[in-house]
């Protein structure tokens, strides 16, 4: 027996199986640098290979030198996470079932992990940016250590193939494999905003509200300035000025000396909030998001560690920001789905930053014009302080919109995408010299491509989806995995030449837009335009600058942008996204139509919007229309609360992939079993329902088969303790020896 200090580790790489804190002592010359917080090497397992763990904690106590091993070395000078980022870590281990390493690489982002080696590499100036493919289906224990590593790099970002050669002393031809394989995919090198070196000095002495606007400031305020945890949502209609507002708030926290936290849904809108706040707040304004390089990020961080920086605005990993003394977290449009991770740790930036506020005592501002139900629900019900702003700001009115029923242009002779009542309307823009919105959610060219003589379709080798064809590098791309190849002739199966391509994306609608309106200047917004670095910048930059008179877009042009100059939105084929099978296809789509037709009309000239439809007669349509948030709340709720789904209860979902359908399927049914036994065992019964096993959505993506098992239940401690004991005691099971199995809450 001895006396020593004793480091609770979690260790990287730690299967969920055997996943926990071990117990190591620190030799005498490690014990004043081993601490909570700091990265150390350790032995692990039998052969006590060297790995990387993180202390959670310390204590000096009496062990037996038989039966802790001793810490190699500690990592870090300093620790670089702190007590509440390791509370943040135990909470993310306990609430989404990820490891405790898991969670360490969520809340310690890649800048604070290398930032030195990251700054040297950043210098580059041509490079070739990488980050982790779409789907969560790759089989990770069949990764070499070296690729492993590259994986552990891109957890939170993007990143330059020289960067992670550099990071990870590996060779460019790891990363390329990777890319085959598809746990890795190109992206856009990062988008930028040169950092702020203007010191603090305008603050919002230039922002002047409305006596709407006043109110709803007064309120927040003394909520704010009120004593513990709070949480409000403020419900304003588009153009309503909540950013003026968010300023105010701000301004007013930082001169009681307290930092903030905004949060927008897309790197695409990062670089307008970026202007407004850095405008009013100079360098006290830090960006953060994924789409920066590791030298932008590690600068960023450092500015917000040493306290340079007090206001922090980025995407979702924003929220893990190393800020102290937070007075305030703003999250806007916050039933954006891109707030939820869809990788492990799954969680949503929401429920961290509800945990921040916790700690700090600080206000949770969540603000949309079309609210997630959930949000919503609890404002209704006093569990959120509602406010809302329900005109535009100054004199500006909501734009008027119109349905258009495609049945009745079809029956005229239209075979095309655009209806007369729009075409009329472009034509008339462009005469006025207006600017127009055209919304399509749907990139490429052809999106269905079949053999009229065998009926075969063209689809992705990989996943259970057809390919879509693109016109630019006359190609065939899945969506869904990244999967390429050339556009062919003649049909693969029985080489006949009649091919029959069907559906249209942005780029069949810019060509067919372009013969409507000869002359006009179109600007195409997609992921297939902005691949290139400052490329949202340039084509906003671009469009505000009135050198387009049509931008025709996806989703990226719906929200957040504000332009005086545009006065018509149209939307089109926005059936599929009303008819898209899931539960949340309502309200996605009525948050669609809101957010893009709050474009129209934000000058002082009035707005008009077409949403083009085979369904005139659907309420959710008719309620968007309207823009009454309000009645689609009570309609929405109604059926939810019928049917039994979110928010009047939880959904948490067990998925099982792997390369064979039939061993996907049997370890779905045998966790079945597994879980129902645990439940069986509860003293007090848990009130659930579990729906499955089925198959997942397309059933195969990236060449894996998934299954899944969806239980309808209250998210407790209970809950969340028998679906952990069910995931340990399937991963020691031989049956799920070839078989991935993943859980979260929806």
């Amino acid at each position: 027996k001895a006396v020593g200090l004793i480091a609770s580790v979690a260790v990287e790489g730690a299967l969920y199986s055997f996943d926990r804190l071990y117990s190591y002592v620190a030799p005498a010359a490690l014990e004043k640098s081993a601490r909570a917080g700091a990265r150390v090497s350790i032995p692990f397992g039998r052969a006590g290979k060297k790995i990387t763990g993180m202390v959670f904690s310390v204590s000096r106590r009496e062990y037996d030198r038989r039966d802790i091993k001793k810490i190699h070395e500690v990592l870090d000078d300093e620790p670089v996470l702190s007590p509440e980022a390791l509370a943040l870590a135990v909470w993310l281990k306990e609430n989404t079932f990820c490891t405790y390493y898991g969670a360490v690489g969520c809340v310690l982002p890649p800048a604070a992990r290398a930032a030195e080696t990251a700054r040297r590499s950043a210098s580059e100036k041509s490079r070739r940016v990488v980050r982790l493919g779409e789907t969560d289906d790759t089989d990770f224990d069949a990764l070499t250590p070296k690729q492993k590593s590259v994986v552990h790099a891109l957890e939170n970002g993007s990143a330059s193939v020289k960067e992670l050669c550099y990071l990870c002393s590996v060779t460019p031809a790891v990363v390329t494999n990777l890319m085959k394989k598809g746990v890795l995919e190109e992206c856009p090198p990062p988008v930028e905003t040169p950092c702020a070196d203007e010191p603090f000095a305008r603050g919002t002495d230039g922002v002047v509200l409305t006596a709407a606007q006043e109110e709803t400031f007064a309120g927040l305020r003394a909520l704010m300035k009120s004593d513990g945890p709070k949480c409000a949502l403020l419900r304003g209609v588009t153009g309503s000025g909540k950013t003026s507002v968010f300023l105010k708030l701000i301004d007013e926290n930082l001169r009681d000396g307290k930092t903030a936290i905004v949060l927008v849904p897309e790197i695409s809108l990062t670089p307008q909030a970026a202007a407004v706040f850095t405008g009013a707040f100079g360098a006290a304004a830090a960006i953060i998001h994924s789409g920066l390089s590791m030298g932008r990020r590690a600068d960023e961080y450092e500015r917000v560690k040493s306290g340079r920086a007090r206001i922090v605005i980025g995407t979702r990993s924003a929220i893990f920001a190393p800020l102290e003394n937070i007075g305030i977290i703003i999250i806007d449009e916050e039933g954006e789905h891109t707030y939820k991770s869809e990788r492990s740790p799954r969680y949503h930036a929401r429920d961290i930053a509800k945990q921040r506020c916790f700690r700090h005592g600080a206000l949770l501002l969540l603000a949309s014009a079309t609210p997630s139900l959930e949000s919503y629900h609890k404002a209704k019900t006093g569990r959120y302080s509602l406010f809302e702003l329900s005109e535009r700001y100054g004199k500006n009115r909501l734009p008027d919109v119109y349905t258009v029923d495609m049945k009745i242009e079809a029956a005229l002779g239209n075979k095309g995408n655009f209806s007369e009542p729009l075409v009329k309307e472009l034509r008339a823009n462009l005469e006025r010299g207006e600017q127009s919105l055209i919304l399509l959610n749907r990139r490429g060219y052809f999106t269905h491509l079949c053999c009229i003589a065998c009926g075969e379709v063209f689809m992705c080798p990989r996943c259970g989806v057809p390919l879509t064809y693109h016109k630019a590098g006359d190609n065939l791309s899945c969506h869904y995995c990244g999967f390429l190849k050339p556009s062919a002739a003649d049909c693969e199966k029985c080489g006949s030449r009649f091919i029959r391509r069907t559906g249209t994306g942005t780029q069949r609608a810019e060509d067919e837009l372009g013969a409507l309106l000869p002359g006009a200047r179109i600007l195409r917004m997609d992921a297939d335009t902005t691949m290139t670095k400052g490329a949202y910048e340039r084509a906003f930059g671009s469009f505000g600058n009135r050198e387009y008179d049509v931008v025709l877009g996806t989703q990226m042009i719906a929200k957040g942008l504000d332009f005086s100059n545009v006065t018509l939105v149209g939307v089109l084929l926005l059936d599929k996204s009303l008819y898209s099978g899931d539960y949340l296809g309502y309200e996605r789509t009525f948050s669609l139509i809101t957010q893009v037709v709050g474009r129209s009309g934000r000058g002082d000239k009035r707005g008009r919007a077409y949403l083009q439809t085979y369904t005139p007669e659907h309420y959710v349509l008719n309620l968007a229309a309207r823009q009454d948030y309000a009645s689609f709340y009570e309609q929405e709720a109604e059926i939810r609360k019928t049917l039994l789904f979110p928010p009047f209860c939880d959904f948490c979902v067990a998925e099982f992939s792997s390369l064979a359908e039939k061993t996907a399927e049997e370890a779905a049914r045998a966790f079945a079993e597994i879980f129902a036994e645990r439940l069986r065992r509860e003293e007090k019964p848990l009130p659930i329902r579990v729906l499955g096993p089925v198959k997942s959505g397309a059933g195969n993506l990236n060449g894996r088969f998934r299954y899944r098992l969806i239980v309808k239940c209250k998210n407790s401690a209970a809950f969340r303790a028998v679906m952990s004991e069910s995931l340990v005691a399937a991963n020691l099971d031989k049956r799920f020896a070839f078989c991935k199995i993943s859980a979260w809450f929806e």
